[in-house]
């Protein structure tokens, strides 16, 4: 890989509502605005060359690909380590409950039947080690805003918080392979320490 283009999905039900959704086994389809979102984006990618099309089992990530790329034939990889956060007992419920728990909580503290932000950043590292071991030049991942939230953290030299900013739907963001590489390697540094530093 020499080139990822990370990009969050579309507004989906779940997101309209404020809803916490890390099971990919729920429906949880694109809003009609996130159709459109996702139809900017492909706009916004047209005159890319996309060599391989990265998703997650969510089926937020897999519309929001088959829209952007639709008349393209690029093929897909489906990486589980960039799914969403599994959050557990908070499944179904509102964001906001969520964070409000996450905001006193240490990295490794494990909501029931969930998982640490200190092991989804692992999680994610994994997952991006992946695509950079991939060999075609240019890849699209379409995921979370989580994962895409850690990695521009670490590029700007910033390790996760307890509450990150959310990132704009199906909004490309461009980062060479030392970008990413860069990235990993800080999450990687922090999961071995994982503390707030912020």
């Amino acid at each position: 890989m020499k080139t990822a283009i990370l990009a969050r999905h579309g507004e989906s039900e779940f997101s309209v509502r404020g809803v916490m959704n890390g099971d990919p086994g729920l429906a949880g389809p694109l809003t009609e605005k996130g159709v459109e979102q996702a139809r900017a984006l492909g706009e916004a990618l047209r005159e890319s060359p996309i060599d391989l099309c990265v998703v997650t089992e969510f089926e937020r990530t897999r519309q929001t690909a088959d829209i952007a790329l639709e008349g393209r034939d690029v093929p897909r990889l489906v990486v589980p380590e960039l799914n969403d956060i599994h959050v557990g007992e908070f499944e179904g419920g509102l964001l906001e409950t969520y964070r409000a728990w996450a905001r006193d909580r240490s990295p490794v503290e494990i909501p029931a039947g969930g998982e640490s932000r200190a092991g989804v950043a692992e999680r994610f590292a994994r997952g991006f080690r992946w695509v950079l071991e991939r060999p075609e030049e240019t890849v699209l991942v379409v995921a979370h805003g989580l994962p895409i939230r850690y990695v521009l953290l670490a590029i700007e030299g910033t390790e996760p918080r307890p509450v990150v900013e959310s990132v704009d739907y199906a909004t490309p963001y461009r980062l060479s392979r030392s970008d990413l590489e860069h990235a990993v390697e800080r999450l990687d540094l922090w999961v071995r320490d994982p503390i707030w530093r912020t």
